[in-house]
């Protein structure tokens, strides 16, 4: 069977949507899935990549990187996971991150499914929407709002009044 994925840029910086439809063999690795995705949006694949499993509201789960960067060696690997163990109709969502410095990051969404279709090359660019822009997006990291803690270290004392701070001299 093919897999066919939409590869969405996480972009807030233009207007424009940027993603990529791809088909691959449902048998292949996510290294190799990692390969055309790479290719497509213009990479050279020189950069540490990583996919997580993903749930339907796009929440980072279990990671699969391209190199064991473990201390156990311990990492689920790319090469060594094939797209049907991790991909199906129940699991169709998986976040795609490359290049730890520059953090691209992409939403990558199983469409569909269909027969291998013969005198077909896969994996097979489909479709291309949008430029890569210059630079990867920068991410927004926001903590959730909890004012709980905001009055837990207020002791009501002048810092910068250094005369009053009640240090003794002799304290060692």
């Amino acid at each position: 069977m093919i897999y066919r994925f939409r590869v969405i840029l996480d972009n807030d910086t233009t207007d424009e949507d940027v993603f990529r439809d791809l088909e691959i063999r449902e048998t292949d690795s996510l290294e190799e899935l990692h390969n055309i995705i790479t290719q497509s949006f213009g990479f050279d694949g020189s950069e540490m990549a990583s996919f997580y499993l993903s749930n339907d509201a796009w929440e980072q789960g279990e990671e699969i990187s391209l190199f064991d960067l473990s201390d156990d060696g311990s990492a689920r690997l790319m090469n060594e996971t094939s797209l049907d163990s991790v991909v199906h109709e129940a699991q169709t969502k998986l976040i795609y991150v490359y290049d730890f410095l520059s953090m691209w990051t992409f939403y990558v969404e199983l469409a569909e499914i269909v027969d291998e279709s013969e005198g077909h090359d896969y994996p097979n660019l489909m479709f291309v929407q949008g430029q890569v822009p210059d630079n990867a997006p920068e991410k927004q990291f926001e903590a959730d709002l909890d004012d709980s803690f905001n009055d837990e270290f207020e002791d009501g004392l002048d810092v910068d009044d250094y005369d009053n701070l009640d240090f003794d001299e002799h304290w060692n």
